[in-house]
């Protein structure tokens, strides 16, 4: 008899449009080998899941509740097996406060930071001093928990106070040095250093366009030109990040590459899945199909990830 997969995607993130494309492709791949269904984590997930009673559910949200561990925590207590990383490594992963702290303690390169209350009462003019004297401009301003590079600003001092009030939802952020140089991503699977691929963005970094807009035209190189020992390097740091978090099944580590180092900016515990998306490019370089892959991350699921 067939196994059930249950694709859980859409939600309520900013990045709901990534995650039903990442579903999509998902159903499409699998729908012949397995009874196949997308549900959304609406009022009725749990009647859904215990209606259908799926072998595995594959997680295709992205970004807050299906990314933190909020998700997770539903189908631990429905004891049901689910892909990609468990409750405790999703939550830590994707608040890029408590992951620079662990990739700082283990030794893991990562660009410097602050933490800014938009509550605060202090003068404006005070903070782009401060921000001066610990980390210099230009700064990247992002939240704490989305993914996908949204609402990620690369500021200067002159435009810093305008992009800022684009933030003012999230009451408090990340003000972080910004990296220049190359940008560099690589994939991990299980226990495997899958591979990397380098990124050129016809825009001013890789954001939430160059991601996801073929309109966009950013650039994917594969391999990386870059000379083997610093190939190994990146692959080893990636691996380091994804078991010191503690993560699960895949996952791809976004790195900038100056100065002949590597800074590491986030891991991302569940990657895209659209026709744009790396980890699949990666794959399918390493002659892993989009179909094997998928299979793979079904394989893996488990409870008390």
């Amino acid at each position: 008899m067939k196994k059930k997969i249950l694709i859980i995607a859409g939600g309520f993130s900013k990045e709901r449009e990534i995650s039903l494309k990442t579903a999509k492709g998902v159903f499409n791949a699998i729908k012949k080998k397995y009874i196949t269904k997308i549900c959304e984590p609406n009022g009725e997930l749990i009647k859904n899941l215990r209606a259908f009673k799926p072998n595995v559910v594959f997680n295709a949200l992205h970004g807050r509740y299906g990314e933190d561990g909020y998700i997770q925590s539903i189908l631990e207590l429905e004891n049901i097996k689910y892909t990609h990383s468990g409750v405790l490594s999703s939550s830590i992963a994707i608040d890029k406060e408590l992951s620079k702290k662990i990739f700082k303690k283990e030794k893991i390169l990562t660009p410097q930071y602050f933490k800014y209350k938009f509550h605060n009462s202090e003068k404006k003019s005070f903070l782009i001093n401060k921000i001066k004297k610990k980390i210099g401009f230009p700064v990247v301003i992002k939240p704490f928990n989305e993914g996908s590079s949204v609402e990620v600003y690369i500021c200067n001092e002159r435009n810093i106070l305008k992009k800022l009030n684009k933030l003012l939802p999230y009451k408090e952020i990340m003000i972080e040095k910004y990296i220049p140089g190359r940008e560099i991503q690589v994939a991990i699977m299980g226990k495997r250093k899958l591979g990397a691929i380098e990124l050129v963005p016809k825009r001013k970094f890789y954001d939430y366009q160059a991601k996801y807009n073929i309109k966009s035209k950013t650039k994917h190189i594969i391999p990386v030109k870059i000379e083997k020992k610093k190939m190994k390097q990146v692959l080893s740091i990636a691996l380091k990040a994804h078991k010191v978090i503690g993560c699960r099944g895949v996952t791809r580590s976004d790195f900038k590459y100056y100065n002949n180092k590597f800074y590491l900016l986030e891991i991302n515990t569940q990657p895209g899945m659209t026709s744009l998306s790396l980890v699949p490019e990666i794959a399918r370089y390493n002659n892993i199909s989009f179909l094997n892959l998928i299979e793979w991350i079904i394989k893996d699921a488990s409870t008390k990830r």
